[in-house]
């Protein structure tokens, strides 16, 4: 049975929405008449609604967030080891879910495990949702026989990532806040404060101070000029973005990060933790060292270090050892380098590459925790600094006005 989304009338009058299982489409209308709605629009649950909506096909992709997948692998792992058989835990994990687009996927998923096909086949139908990484451990699972335990190896990487992404974006609230209040602080007295001040000034013979004269040419500047600049910056970054999607110029921006003090290190920390972390769960699995290392090197996100990742398979394929490949890479921390050779010699690669992902991780939240630190402090004293200099620029003329009635 495939999975069908459906927009109906009830008998009131009002748009309902919904997922059917059937056969056929007009198996699905005929239930829809029976629950006395009539059908508007039934379409397959992966497929666009109509061909008038093209334009928003994407909104119908069924994609859901990292916390949803999380809660779904868990419920999915929850439900495989208390033994129900595969079809009715997908069917009780789209019952319980509140979401269309979540419902109709595991439908979707639900019916290609029922036609006989391997839940990392039905997974594999929908790429955008369920990852490589995913799906090759599922399928690990399913060929050793504990797919509950490997769900759960999932669940946990996935609320991982979910900790790690939130943590960053909270962190990062706090400074954005404050700069963009400092900007518009700055920007309001310049187009609406100082050009009241200036007549003060209008009328006097002596020269201004350099200072004055100073903030009245940058507040004609904003005055006259501030929607042209807002458009310029709207450009640039749209400009930026669009010039980013060739892989080319991607490549040279990913490598100009790597180069600047700082961000460097920022990068390669958030990107290696998440390449150990990735390969430790994948050999865990079951999945064998190569097929791991070009799974992990797909969850980096920046493409010289992509590269390297490939570079370090393509040498442990010709029989290097893994320690060795990543220290001749150059790209990797000496401490992961360290921990996975003592791994290699004990046997203990998948602990190693976990204990390596936690210490850098937790490496990586000490730092930004004392940039943020630092940071904050660092932008209220430059706000106030600004602040003083629109202050000074005010006040000077009129001392100066003061001391010509003395």
């Amino acid at each position: 049975m495939t999975a069908f989304r459906y927009r109906a009338l009830n008998p009131g009058g009002k748009l309902v929405k919904g997922v059917l299982e059937g056969d056929s489409e007009r198996q699905v209308r005929q239930q829809l008449r029976q629950q006395k709605l009539r059908p508007v629009e039934v379409a397959q649950a992966n497929r666009e609604a109509s061909p008038r909506r093209g334009l928003r096909l994407n909104l119908f992709r069924p994609r859901i967030s990292t916390a949803e997948l999380a809660l779904l692998t868990r419920q999915l792992a929850t439900l495989v080891q208390s033994s129900l058989p595969l079809d009715e835990c997908l069917q009780a994990a789209a019952e319980q879910s509140r979401r269309p687009r979540t419902k109709a996927l595991l439908l979707q998923v639900r019916s290609r495990v029922a036609e006989g096909h391997t839940l990392a086949y039905a997974m594999g139908e929908f790429p955008q949702v369920f990852s490589d990484m995913y799906r090759a451990m599922v399928n690990a699972g399913e060929h050793a026989g504990f797919l509950g335990p490997v769900l759960e190896q999932l669940a946990d990487y996935n609320e991982q990532r979910q900790y790690t992404a939130q943590k960053l974006k909270m962190a990062m609230i706090y400074p954005f806040i404050l700069v963009a209040v400092a900007i518009a602080v700055v920007v309001a007295l310049m187009v609406f404060v100082v050009p009241e001040l200036v007549g003060i000034f209008a009328h006097s013979q002596k020269a201004l101070p350099l200072l004055t004269r100073g903030l009245i040419a940058t507040s004609d500047f904003f005055r006259d000029y501030a929607l042209w600049l807002l458009a310029g910056i709207v450009l640039a970054v749209f400009g930026l973005r669009y010039w980013l999607r060739v892989p080319r110029n991607r490549r040279r921006w990913h490598a100009l990060l790597l180069r600047l003090p700082g961000v460097s290190g920022l990068v390669t920390a958030v990107d290696t933790a998440r390449f150990a972390s990735t390969l430790s769960i994948l050999m865990a699995s079951g999945v064998p060292l190569l097929e791991a290392l070009r799974i992990a090197g797909q969850v980096l996100t920046n493409r010289v270090l992509r590269e390297d990742s490939a570079a370090v398979a393509a040498r442990v394929q010709e029989g290097s050892s893994l320690n060795r490949a990543l220290r001749e890479s150059g790209r990797f921390p000496p401490m992961m380098v360290h921990m996975v050779a003592s791994g290699e010699a004990s046997g203990e690669l998948e602990t190693m590459l976990q204990r390596s992902a936690t210490n850098q991780e937790r490496e990586l939240e000490m730092t930004l925790g004392t940039v943020m630190g630092l940071l904050e402090p660092l932008l209220v004293v430059v706000m106030g600094g600004m602040v003083l200099i629109i202050v000074m620029a005010i006040l000077l003329p009129i001392f100066d006005l003061n001391t010509m009635v003395r």
